[in-house]
């Protein structure tokens, strides 16, 4: 009978030494930061490429003119970028009338000479991001709190709340196209007499669809904010409350030393999320008025689709990037903060 060799020390050694142990050793030696973005790569990586991939392609695109994969489309550069932004695209944009026909922007920016029609989309969807994302804010941050307390039913409010978050966005424009509706509304006359709404043809006056159709976002998301702010109440440590109390601190003190400083976090994030889909603004526009009276950056992509492709791409990928700057700029302030 042949007797089995045993391995020697040496063999064993390489056995461990080998790349797949190194590999092992490296990652045990990993701090718990270095180990969580290991662990965090694949979902960075598939949110890359899905993120990614749209954002190069509409690149693309813009640098054509025709359709492009149907034999149709001539490379023009950077010439849809050009024309955007030097005025010999306004008979491709929509609309008649613009929401700031006083503003200049030749004396300060030489170079690029805005026409009215995408200063008033780009004044729109400033402004509307602004307003609503600012009010959404301030309600959700109302609402959470009222939430986060213990009282009898908070479980049926709760599921209240969120009723207008969950209407589709083109129902709840019908809601708002008929209550503010010159002929059906019931809310346009009591309005118009105090001056804030047009008294005629309401919602074809850009600053009264503009109102209307940020009071109705207002009204539909809020109750998003509430939730995300609610879970990061919810994560606070109540002892941290106790204590305050044996202390002897008021609920404003509770609020201003525990509740805001621990929840900043949380708003942030929260905020970052609204902003996004805040400037991407289309929907409500569309199903309240229309592009052509409550011009927004997503509108002039929609409605320049069909007629001018790469022209609409030029304006998605500026759309993206001013978005893409905004993001960044409340990530930085995060970072500065310590939150992230």
């Amino acid at each position: 009978m042949a007797t089995e060799t045993q391995p020697d020390a040496t063999t064993r050694e390489s056995r461990r030494s080998g790349p797949l142990v190194a590999l092992t050793r490296r990652i045990e030696n990993l701090g718990e930061t270095g180990f969580a973005y290991l662990l965090l790569t694949p979902v960075f990586l598939l949110l890359g490429t899905v993120a990614l991939y749209p954002l190069l392609r509409t690149f693309e695109l813009s640098l054509y003119q025709g359709l492009v994969g149907l034999g149709e489309a001539e490379f023009v550069g950077i010439e849809n970028y050009v024309n955007l932004f030097t005025g010999k695209s306004d008979r491709w944009l929509p609309g008649s009338t613009t929401f700031l026909p006083g503003v200049n922007v030749n004396g300060t920016f030489p170079f690029v000479h805005l026409n009215g029609l995408l200063r008033s989309a780009l004044a729109v969807t400033l402004i509307f991001t602004l307003v609503s994302v600012f009010f959404e804010t301030l309600i959700g941050f109302g609402q959470a709190l009222v939430l986060d307390q213990e009282f009898r039913g908070r479980g049926w409010v709760r599921a209240a709340i969120i009723i207008p978050w969950a209407i589709p966005i083109v129902i709840q424009g019908m809601i708002f196209f008929l209550m503010f509706h010159p002929d059906t509304g019931f809310l346009t006359s009591y309005l118009a007499e105090w001056g804030i709404v047009a008294q005629t043809n309401t919602l074809n006056d850009t600053f009264s669809a503009l109102l209307i159709v940020t009071v109705g976002d207002i009204w539909k998301t809020s109750a998003f904010m509430a939730l995300l702010i609610l879970a990061g109440l919810q994560s606070i440590d109540r002892g941290l409350y106790d204590v305050a109390k044996v202390a002897g601190a008021t609920k404003w003190q509770r609020f201003k030393l525990i509740t805001f400083p621990l929840i900043l976090p949380t708003l942030g994030i929260a905020i970052l999320f609204r902003t996004i889909s805040a400037m991407r603004i289309y929907g409500l526009i569309d199903s309240v008025s229309s592009c052509t009276v409550v011009p927004s950056l997503s509108c002039m992509v929609v409605e320049t689709f069909n007629s001018q492709r790469g022209l609409s791409a030029a304006l998605a990928f500026v759309t993206a990037a001013i978005i893409g700057v905004a993001v960044m700029g409340v990530i930085y302030q995060q970072y500065k903060s310590g939150d992230i």
